[in-house]
């Protein structure tokens, strides 16, 4: 057996059964696009919905919509990035039908929003402002910039003069250290 079948056996081997993938990195037919991703996209929305039967309505809308554009011949990288990318339309799409206003990002690194203040929490501007007031100048910078300013990371790096990668880290630290602050206010 040359080393070439012997190669090609092994990844054969190591796909999932029934993904039949044609030369390195392109899919064999819509089948195998399904087959493969289909777990992926799932666990997308069941993490941003938080139900099965929403997710499942999801999942199927998300293919629908993507297998009719989709080349067969494009790569397992492609597929995949063609697929997150209509998952996130669906998903904003479900939301602006759901929540009845339209959504504009789905960009994860905001994991935190910033509630309007209410009648039941008036103290709440002041407090945030006495949070910030506590925190360095620059993550206090940072906070600023990405949550009160709804900059982008990287317009947050480049307002401060950093990388993106460095914006990350100060956001990250100037996260912890904001709740530490606000803890030891409730203490």
């Amino acid at each position: 057996m040359g080393e070439r079948a012997e190669s090609q056996h092994e990844r054969q081997r190591a796909e999932p059964r029934g993904l039949h993938l044609v030369g390195q990195d392109v899919y064999a037919d819509w089948e195998a696009v399904y087959r493969d991703n289909v777990g992926r996209i799932h666990r997308l929305m069941y993490a941003k919905v938080g139900n099965r039967p929403d997710a499942e309505d999801l999942t199927t809308e998300v293919f629908l919509t993507a297998l009719k554009p989709l080349r067969v011949t494009a790569s397992v990288g492609e597929v995949r990035s063609y697929l997150l990318a209509t998952a996130r339309t669906v998903l904003a799409e479900y939301w602006r039908r759901t929540l009845g206003r339209q959504v504009t990002t789905l960009d994860e690194e905001l994991g935190i929003s910033t509630p309007e203040p209410t009648p039941e929490n008036p103290t709440a501007p002041a407090r945030a402002a006495a949070i910030l007031a506590a925190l360095p100048e620059r993550y206090r910078r940072i906070l600023e910039l990405r949550f009160l300013g709804a900059c982008s990371l990287r317009e947050a790096a480049d307002e401060m003069g950093v990388t993106v990668g460095n914006a990350k880290v100060l956001q990250h630290r100037a996260l912890r250290q904001a709740a530490t602050v606000a803890e030891k206010e409730l203490s």
